[in-house]
């Protein structure tokens, strides 16, 4: 049996509770803004503009991209049946840098330094310290691949090891900037340019952190957690090319009716739409997996989070299709129907995907075969399933709504209504979306604590488990 290094898994797994925990508060600050501007309470580090970003920053990189360092490296050691490559040196210099990268931005984002690009705010010093870190991570990662103890790669790392690379590529291209002080920096890209590299970053970190990062997980964590082998190996790998060709072209869609040249608009409206073929794919797959273990989901809190978590992988992927056609998009865009559409994605799918893995993966590191309380995880299930049903269902209903207001016109040509009307007719849907913000961050606030005594009650030992994942008859 291999002696795994889980203590980085361990420091990971525990910062990912927290980072959600912090993150997921900070978006419900920004909620109750949202319906109370002066909660802000005249303190500009505290004003809406500068928690925005600090709550996507927050949640997805420190959450999601903590969860996504996390569950790689205890996958990646025990389907490659070797210790993880480069030591305690390498490990700790990646959980430190990336905290320190964190942490960077919970300072810096609040005092108002930014580059002012979508999902890419941190200034280029913080920058840097996360190519570094990423480029230590890739080879702690693809190092351990390479003195695997069999021929085959899993297909969980094939989505990692997709993710890790085209996430450096997508952050390297699109931070190139011009610094003229320690925080302050111009893009190296002007106008139209700049917006096309800006989305095909933008909507390419969707698809390959938030979709082919947390694909990995799915391809690990459901066949173990139901202890059946994944459905079909032969369409996870159909589903991986499929996937990681298409998504890359798919970024345009977020600048229809905008001054990028018509055909590239339309090229990403058409690969969106081809998605929609290899998501399904890859989601059937997962919930198939379960093919003689239904009963499970009766009995299982884990096993409920990972697989609703495909349900709003596969909704969310839909949506996005239709969202990136034309005609849809000129109803849908700046309203709160784009809101509701990436928080059925992150909440459920990125969100439940990732806690129903640690769910099993953290009392293993503490040579337990559960967690402290299955009460409270059941609790936290209910608890953040109809927080995501108020919170999309209430932006769903305020982005159409907002849409057919924006677009409403007299006979004489005049706008039948005013943007504060609309403002004013939202109000209400702002609230329902605080109510199932704060239920979902009550959820996650329960897992922190089951964490914890979970931690308490075992013992912090890496546990050797059955080296080889799940796979296939005849994988």
């Amino acid at each position: 049996m291999v002696n795994y290094n889980d203590k980085v898994v361990r420091q990971f797994a525990i910062m990912t509770v927290v980072w959600g925990v912090v993150g997921m508060l900070v978006g419900v600050v920004a909620a109750a803004q949202l319906a109370w501007p002066e909660l802000n309470f005249g303190i500009p580090w505290f004003s809406y503009g500068r928690l925005r970003p600090l709550h996507t920053n927050g949640v997805i990189f420190a959450f999601g991209g903590t969860g996504l360092i996390a569950t790689s490296l205890y996958v990646v050691q025990r389907t490659s049946q070797a210790r993880l490559f480069g030591g305690e040196g390498l490990a700790n210099f990646i959980f430190w840098g990336w905290q320190l990268a964190m942490v960077s931005a919970v300072i810096t984002l609040p005092m108002g330094l930014t580059t002012s690009k979508e999902y890419a705010e941190l200034e280029w010093p913080i920058d840097i310290l996360i190519t570094v870190v990423w480029v230590a991570y890739a080879l702690a990662f693809f190092g351990t691949i390479g003195r695997r103890a069999m021929s085959h790669i899993y297909v969980a790392n094939w989505f990692y090891g997709a993710f890790i690379i085209a996430i450096a590529l997508l952050h390297v291209g699109n931070s190139a900037a011009l610094p003229v002080g320690w925080f302050k920096s111009y893009s190296a890209y002007a106008g139209v340019q700049d917006a096309m590299v800006q989305w095909w970053y933008g909507h390419n970190a969707v698809g390959f952190l938030l979709t082919a990062g947390f694909l990995g997980m799915m391809y690990y964590f459901i066949p173990k957690a139901a202890g059946r082998p994944i459905y079909s190996y032969r369409l996870s790998i159909v589903h991986f090319w499929a996937l990681i060709f298409t998504y890359m072209w798919a970024g345009p869609h977020h600048l229809h009716y905008t001054a990028l040249p018509d055909w590239v608009q339309s090229v990403g409206m058409v690969f969106s739409i081809i998605l929609l073929a290899p998501s399904w794919g890859g989601m059937i797959n997962g919930i198939m997996t379960l093919s003689g273990a239904w009963h499970k989901l009766r009995d299982d809190p884990i096993i409920r989070f990972l697989v609703v978590s495909l349900s709003f992988y596969g909704m969310a992927t839909f949506e996005g299709s239709l969202l990136s056609i034309k005609t849809m998009n000129a109803l849908s865009h700046y309203t709160d129907w784009t809101v509701g559409h990436v928080h059925a994605g992150a909440l459920g799918w990125v969100g439940f995907i990732t806690m129903g893995s640690l769910y099993w993966m953290i009392p293993r590191l503490y040579g337990r075969t559960s967690m402290y309380s299955t009460r409270a995880i059941e609790l936290h299930f209910w608890m953040a399933t109809l927080g995501i049903v108020l919170y999309i269902a209430a932006m769903w209903i305020a982005g159409v709504m907002q849409g057919l207001m924006w677009r409403a016109i007299n006979d004489d040509g005049t706008l039948t209504y005013a943007f504060v009307e609309g403002v004013k007719a939202t109000y209400p849907f702002y609230v329902v979306r605080l109510l199932g913000g704060v239920l979902y961050l009550g959820g996650m606030v329960i897992m922190l604590w089951n964490m914890f005594k979970t931690m308490g009650a075992g013992r912090a030992v890496a546990v050797p488990v059955a080296p080889v994942a799940p796979l296939a008859a005849g994988a």
